[in-house]
């Protein structure tokens, strides 16, 4: 009897060194607005980290913030992060990443997510290196993929508007691309910066007469504002494209999108592999989503009158 209680009070203790022993990490997630792309990412962020076993509540604490699209609160909650400290940083959106990637100051390792261009943020250098000890995925939008589609919906536009935060380095990248681009589909983009969400009406009262539709980017300020924008170009008789499924949920016509949760389970996979110590930050190449879908709105479609191809109805993911 005193070997059997021996015994087991033996294993007991074992199992309470293993348990003791077991690592645990606490990962701040910094998250810049509040919209449904981002707070995608950061759904799928947990999924990523549950999938190679680092489980909230179990072995994995959550410290998360949001920022509210305010730069000063940003660089905050990169400061308290960088304080507390954490074993890792998760800035979504490009505002975000970038101040927890300067708070961190190479000795946290920050993982990027809905960054549209790394390179204009700062996180990897022109030959594709990571700039230190960060990495991500990024949410570069499928521009030509975009521009495609609105020109078979709409084959008689000309000139197509863009909304945008002249502080947001991601909106400055993609607008070039849509430059670069529209040419080879018969379009000249019109642009309009803002500083503020306050800047939103006047700017729209600006660009809607000029432009037969609007296509609206992953920008965090714009994409806040997403009502008043639908509200204004609607009363204009002009449809608005958007970059992701969120968006087009909300009312916009349609979207060549990406699948937020899934850039957020890429960065949450990445993640573990940093937390196990599989690889520094700096040793895992940032990845791409490059496979856009078609996502439509057909409340919208009948409104405005537009009916797809035979080609694009066959790959269209309805949304209500």
């Amino acid at each position: 009897m005193k070997r059997t209680i021996t015994v087991l009070l033996t294993l007991a203790l074992v199992l309470l060194a293993v348990f003791a022993s077991a690592e645990s990490f606490t990962v701040g997630i910094g998250q810049f607005a509040e919209h449904g792309s981002l707070d995608n990412c950061r759904i799928g962020f947990i999924e990523g980290l549950a999938s190679e076993g680092i489980v909230e509540g179990q072995n994995l604490t959550v410290l998360y913030e949001n920022a509210q699209a305010d730069m000063g609160i940003t660089q905050q909650i990169a400061a308290q992060f960088a304080a507390k400290p954490v074993d890792l940083m998760v800035g979504i959106a490009t505002p975000m990443a970038q101040a927890c990637f300067n708070a961190a100051d190479g000795k946290i390792p920050v993982i990027f997510n809905a960054v549209s261009d790394p390179i204009a943020s700062g996180f990897v250098s022109a030959d594709g290196k990571n700039a230190g000890n960060v990495t991500g995925v990024s949410d570069a939008l499928p521009v030509a993929a975009q521009l495609a589609t609105i020109r078979a919906m709409m084959p008689d536009a000309r000139n197509i508007g863009i909304l945008y935060t002249t502080s947001e380095t991601n909106s400055v990248s993609t607008i070039e691309t849509y430059k670069s681009l529209a040419g080879d589909y018969g379009f000249t983009i019109v642009e309009m910066g803002i500083s503020t969400s306050a800047d939103i009406p006047l700017a729209l009262d600006a660009l809607l007469p000029k432009v037969d539709c609007l296509s609206n980017l992953t920008d965090n300020t714009v994409v806040q504002g997403l009502a008043l924008v639908l509200d204004k170009a609607t009363a204009a008789g002009k449809p608005v494209f958007g970059s992701e499924v969120e968006q087009v949920k909300n009312g916009c016509i349609a979207a060549e999108g990406l699948d937020y949760v899934q850039l957020g389970k890429q960065c949450g996979i990445m993640a573990a592999k940093v937390l196990k110590g599989e690889a520094t930050a700096e040793a895992i190449p940032y990845e791409i989503i490059t496979e856009p879908s078609l996502y439509v709105n057909n409340a919208v479609l009948e409104s405005f009158g537009i009916k797809l191809s035979d080609e694009l109805a066959a790959r269209a993911s309805a949304v209500e």
